[in-house]
């Protein structure tokens, strides 16, 4: 093959798995809201099973529903013949992938499901087959006349295969709707990792309590800089008498007022009254596209009342991975 035939067999690949999404996009109908209504309201866990290349896509979409808030996990079909069946309960739900609802593997599961009154969701292209007849829930993927595989031969799981992840990724993206799935609960299923860092809130990792390099007001530079010292996070704080934070002194602030008598000056000379400041729930990444767009390096993290509650700094955001 030349090169531009390459191309082309390229092209073909996602013109026909891109027909096969059109086709399912719309004919969306009532079965997939009672899947996921269903789905929403049982107490057990969704039991993903499939043989083959659907079993492949059935340990993704496992993965998927458990990371988002709906607990989830893969049976291989195989194994379950074996003695995991024993990993099903009334209380489950099994989600089986099957394009032809043929597979003989998942006979056994099929029938466990009847005698034990398990509910059963098929994702497959055959409603009449074996599988979609047992179900007490089908949804239908495209068939192989409708969008045919993008293998030449039109048997290698290829645009069928796109249909049954697409059909898991849109129950999952339902069910987070439906449950209110936020960012905090997220990244409570993803501490780890880059997802994990970029959800990590500025309480999580800020400088806290005698951490915090404050002064009060009135205070002499000489004082302030043995605080700034100290604390070594290259910035000082002021508050009045009642706690609230009135203004900051940086390492770029001293030099801009670098002069024989600065030891003697108050802070009060020397602060910026207009410092930045944010709150303890602000996610790390928020906190660090606004050092970027102001060109600093530190922020202070106030209250309601404007009280100092912490202190954010570039090197606090490099160390956990958000910046």
């Amino acid at each position: 093959m030349t090169p531009e035939e390459i191309k082309q067999s390229a092209i073909r690949t996602f013109n026909a798995e891109k027909k096969t999404l059109e086709l399912m996009s719309q004919n969306v109908n009532d079965n997939f809201a009672k899947a996921v209504q269903k789905i929403y309201s049982i107490s057990g866990r969704v039991i993903v099973t499939g043989m083959g290349k659907p079993g492949h896509i059935g340990k993704k979409i496992a993965a998927s529903l458990a990371s988002t808030g709906t607990p989830a996990f893969f049976v291989h079909p195989a194994e379950a013949s074996h003695g995991d069946l024993g990993m099903l309960t009334q209380n489950d739900l099994v989600l089986a992938l099957s394009n032809s609802g043929e597979s003989k593997e998942l006979f056994d599961i099929i029938n466990y499901t009847r005698r034990f009154g398990i509910y059963l969701v098929a994702v497959t292209s055959k409603p009449e087959s074996t599988l979609g007849k047992a179900a007490d829930l089908v949804l239908q993927i495209p068939d192989k006349k409708e969008a045919p595989e993008a293998c030449p031969f039109n048997m290698a799981p290829t645009t069928s295969m796109i249909a049954t992840l697409a059909m898991g990724d849109a129950l999952t993206v339902a069910l987070m709707n439906l449950r209110g799935f936020t960012t905090e609960l997220y990244h409570d299923r993803h501490p780890g990792g880059k997802l994990g860092n970029v959800l990590i809130k500025v309480q999580d990792i800020m400088a806290k309590e005698d951490a915090v390099p404050v002064i009060s007001s009135g205070a002499k530079m000489a004082d302030a800089l043995l605080v700034m010292s100290k604390k070594m996070l290259g910035c000082l704080g002021i508050i009045d008498s009642e706690g609230r934070l009135i203004g900051m002194i940086t390492d770029g602030d001293l030099r801009r007022h670098m002069s024989n008598d600065l030891m003697n000056k108050s802070v009060n000379e020397v602060m910026n009254t207009n410092p930045t400041t944010i709150s303890g729930d602000l996610l790390g990444s928020e906190a660090l596209n606004i050092m970027h767009s102001k060109k600093i390096t530190n922020i202070f993290v106030v209250d309601n009342e404007k009280h100092p509650v912490g202190l954010i700094h570039m090197h606090h955001l490099l160390q956990a991975g958000v910046a």
